[in-house]
């Protein structure tokens, strides 16, 4: 697609007070904010400054106060009523009673795609998160990580051109969640697809993200957007889903993303964004680390 994945323009979102005497809730005031296709961009700032109320908003499962947004040249109300985009949160949300398998084909039974092409889509996207071989088992028999993967390719089951994740590796192990991490960059970079994520790390933020926003405390605004130019070719190269095992834990990853969280380049990255988060003027300056 040739327009914006996403484009919020002077966006602002009030909550009206709740009880006698509370006063109106001011969660984000006059965003600006543009998204390229295929570009992944996080939100990152201080708890409680409207990070998740703009991915909402994007999602249209809220309206703004004033302002506008569009995905893909469309109101957010068209592109969620077209399926432009697919979603995923911090717990996996699978359906108990549904195998894995079932459980990607979710939307695509929902949108009324045939059982073949269903059964074809589900083993595609299983294959492409390395768990083909828990294809008929059930959440309950999978471990936190594994679950997590399995949101992810339910949330690609319509092949969407925009990924929403708020915080989906927040509740996870640093081992699974580094190993997750490295996974969501080899997905990505195969489907092209643009992405919008929200995380409280600056490590994550910077692993993943071409470029980092950076949110002051409410009401949130855009302090800074710091750009993040790293080589991560030899992190998403490699072979780095594995069928988890017996007990579900992640596989190894490629040397390279070891070697991308270990470079000079990241931690000057981190440096950045984390100058940001408190004021500093380094990430207005911009930080080039190719």
């Amino acid at each position: 697609m040739s327009a914006a994945a996403v484009t919020v323009s002077s966006v602002s979102r009030v909550f009206g007070a709740q009880g006698k005497g509370a006063a109106d809730v001011h969660a984000l005031s006059d965003v600006d904010l543009t998204v390229a296709s295929g570009e992944f961009v996080s939100l990152i700032g201080p708890s409680g400054c409207g990070k998740s109320t703009l991915l909402r908003l994007i999602a249209d499962l809220d309206s703004p106060t004033s302002g506008t947004i569009e995905v893909f040249g469309r109101q957010a109300r068209q592109a969620r009523l077209a399926r432009d985009y697919g979603i995923a949160f911090q717990q996996a949300g699978l359906l108990p009673w549904r195998t894995v398998r079932a459980n990607v084909e979710l939307p695509l039974a929902l949108s009324g795609t045939g059982k073949a092409g269903r059964r074809e889509r589900a083993d595609h996207l299983l294959e492409l998160v390395g768990l083909t071989d828990f294809a008929d088992h059930h959440p309950d028999q999978l471990s936190g990580g594994m679950q997590q993967r399995v949101a992810i390719a339910r949330a690609l089951a319509e092949e969407p051109s925009l990924l929403l994740m708020d915080e989906p590796f927040g509740a996870l192990d640093e081992m699974t969640r580094e190993h997750l991490q490295t996974q969501l960059l080899r997905i990505c970079a195969e489907t092209r697809a643009a992405v919008v994520f929200v995380t409280h790390s600056i490590p994550e933020a910077v692993f993943l993200s071409d470029r980092v926003v950076v949110m002051s405390p409410r009401p949130g605004r855009i302090r800074e957007i710091v750009p993040v130019t790293l080589d991560r070719s030899a992190a998403t190269s490699g072979r780095t889903a594995g069928t988890g095992g017996a007990a579900g834990g992640p596989a190894d990853g490629p040397d390279g993303a070891d070697d991308l969280r270990n470079d000079t380049a990241f931690f000057e990255s981190v440096a950045a964004v984390r100058e940001a988060l408190h004021g500093g003027a380094v990430a207005a300056r911009g930080v080039d680390l190719r």
